[in-house]
């Protein structure tokens, strides 16, 4: 659909002189009209050059009105395989746009010659480089391996895993609260959805008021999110879907807020904060803000006697002499081996923990995307009890830290189980400790082109007692796991009690329909309750909530009945007065800190922080004033 005529030369011109080439569009819309207008009839895009001036003009036949571009300052920004916005740079130091029209072509391959012909104008021009937003060389292909990404965008573009993430309630209302809670940081500004997904974010973006959302997304769910988004007519005109990804795109304009869920298994799984701090250097003002803000990975070593005679056992179908005929025992050191290299996904009782946790910072807005390629923790905790330690245990949460209030989404043992669960690095080597003995150790994160980790556990237990200050290590234990391929045993955490008690009678299955949550007057009665019979009825509690969960596959409506975990604190250091109650089921996470003061860097650091000694029940949490 396009007409081409052989360029002609002018020997008084430096200019290569080249005569009209058209293409036919779907349809080209103005991007300054206010509404945006609906898209309008097919028209025309030509380039020409007269007196060594390249232009490039968008004509409607049906209308006398022509946009046209001066191919010097003109830009163009592809939105998807045939579409894409041009726009016309004023030059400023701040990189503002006069006008643009949204263009669409009838096919990919018009979309492509276009695209190759406005790169030819452009150099004809003289202007140096070009400006066509998709890069031949993705920083993001250079650095991950094709058939993990392959993988990685086949899994995200399917409905059932996105209907996963949307009924963990814990993430979604979570997410949801931190933006209409914070309504001032969106209304009227331009936000960036990174990973957009089925576009959730970006539709709560819009709820809260936010002038246009950049929803960007690799996967083929970015169709369904089109679809998703045009079915919802208050959000449409304000959403703009994106297909591909933050390293190759570019946009129109800076953004004021950048959204995004790029978490994964203990925290920086899949590698995806690596790109949501690439779209913050890309794409995002200097005063803008990130949700989330900061990530914390929480650690504490375990004691756990059922999961390491588990894992142990595996690996005892290798010990078989006569297999068919066959010794599998040469192969039972490899078998036993590849088991204590898988970390374990699960949920397990925060009681399990035998010494107060410490954490690790990292603040999405400081951090580098090289400073994710190696993360090197050392670990020093105090034994609370005389036990066996087996490993690590880890959990994280982030912090959205908005203007009006602050708010963290949790996925620590003890509370509302998440998508995410926890992860457990179990030792092939258990150390023993005694209470109040020093472990110390390392925990080195290095990232490989799988999008994940290798990690090297390092445990060690540390002379106690008279004379420790001049003793060393006692005894060490080491391990070397694959993040990419945990053991997911997404098992529930079982009760431990202090004295034998009889089980729980078998509890019946649970409809969607039938689920009634429990009031404040009913946790409360379960807070009272004989300590004898506190430790069943409190975990009883949290199996309810659990079952609860739709992580699990019951449907519950996000945040509107059930509630979600999470603390808010408003800048005033209140409780957040927000209608969405929390979960009182205790938590192990350390306490969120108290809010910063403007200008305050948040540093990458490793703290230790306060827990309740295991063993002990937690006490409630504090009561709203």
């Amino acid at each position: 659909m396009y007409n081409f005529k052989m360029p002609m030369t002018d020997t008084a011109s430096p200019l290569k002189k080249l005569e009209q080439l058209e293409f036919s569009l779907d349809s080209v819309t103005d991007l300054s009209s206010s509404p945006p207008a609906s898209p309008s009839s097919p028209a025309v895009a030509t380039f020409s050059c007269v007196d060594g001036v390249t232009e490039l003009r968008f004509l409607q036949p049906d209308s006398t009105h022509c946009f046209t571009f001066d191919l010097a300052s003109a830009q163009l920004f592809k939105l998807g395989t045939v579409q894409f916005i041009c726009v016309s740079d004023d030059n400023s130091e701040e990189r503002s746009f006069s006008k643009g029209v949204n263009i669409k072509f009838g096919s990919e391959k018009d979309s492509k010659e276009f695209c190759d012909s406005f790169e030819e104008w452009r150099k004809d021009a003289l202007v140096p480089g070009s400006s066509i937003v998709s890069a031949s060389n993705s920083k993001f292909d250079e650095k991950i391996e094709a058939s993990s990404a392959k993988m990685y965008f086949h899994y995200y573009g399917q409905l059932l895993h996105q209907q996963n993430m949307l009924q963990d309630y814990v993430r979604t209302g979570t997410y949801y609260a931190a933006v209409m809670e914070n309504r001032s940081d969106f209304a009227g500004r331009v936000v960036v959805d990174v990973g957009a997904g089925s576009g959730i974010l970006s539709m709560f973006a819009a709820q809260a008021g936010a002038k246009h959302v950049y929803a960007v997304e690799a996967s083929e769910m970015a169709e369904y999110a089109r679809k998703l988004i045009a079915g919802n007519p208050l959000f449409a005109d304000r959403i703009t879907v994106i297909k591909g990804k933050v390293e190759d795109i570019e946009l129109p304009e800076k953004a004021d807020i950048l959204i995004s869920e790029p978490m994964g298994t203990l925290l920086v799984n899949e590698r995806m904060l690596e790109s949501y701090v690439i779209a913050r250097d890309r794409f995002m003002s200097p005063n803008g803000k990130m949700f989330p803000t900061v990530g914390r990975i929480h650690m504490a070593p375990f004691s756990d006697e059922f999961l390491f005679i588990e894992m142990a056992n595996k690996a005892l179908f290798w010990q078989q002499q006569n297999y068919y005929g066959v010794d599998l025992t040469p192969l039972f050191g490899s078998a036993h081996q590849g088991y204590f290299s898988q970390p374990v996904v699960d949920a397990f009782d925060p009681r399990l923990l035998v010494a107060p946790l410490m954490f690790h910072t990292i603040d999405f807005t400081q951090m580098k995307e090289e400073d994710f390629y190696e993360i090197d923790i050392p670990l020093k905790f105090t034994s609370s009890v005389c036990t066996r330690v087996h490993g690590l245990a880890c959990w994280f949460d982030v912090l959205f830290d908005g203007s009006t209030v602050q708010r963290w989404l949790t996925t620590a043992p003890g509370a509302p189980t998440t998508h995410w669960y926890q992860i457990r690095c179990v030792l092939a080597q258990p150390i023993y400790v005694m209470a109040g003995q020093e472990i110390t150790g390392r925990l080195h994160l290095i990232a490989h082109s799988a999008q994940s980790y290798t990690i090297d556990l390092t445990l060690s237990a540390k002379m106690w007692g008279p004379g420790a200050s001049q003793g060393g290590i006692l005894q060490s234990s080491t391990g070397k796991f694959d993040l990419k391929e945990p053991y997911y045993r997404m098992s529930q955490p079982q009760a431990y009690p202090a004295a034998q008690e009889p089980p729980l009678p078998p509890q019946p299955q649970l409809n969607p329909q039938d689920i009634q949550i429990q009031s404040d007057d009913f946790e409360e009665e379960l807070l009272q309750e004989p300590a004898q019979n506190a430790i069943w009825l409190r975990f009883h509690r949290d199996a309810y909530w659990r079952s609860a969960n739709t992580v699990n596959g019951l449907g519950l409506s996000g945040g509107e009945n059930g509630g979600y975990e999470g603390t808010a604190f408003r800048r005033d250091g209140k409780r957040s007065p927000t209608g969405l109650r929390s979960s009182a089921i205790p938590s192990v996470m350390a306490s969120p800190p108290s809010p910063r003061k403007k200008g305050t860097k948040t540093t990458n650091a490793t703290t230790t922080a306060s827990m309740i000694p295991c063993g002990v029940d937690p006490p409630p949490p504090p009561t709203t004033p």
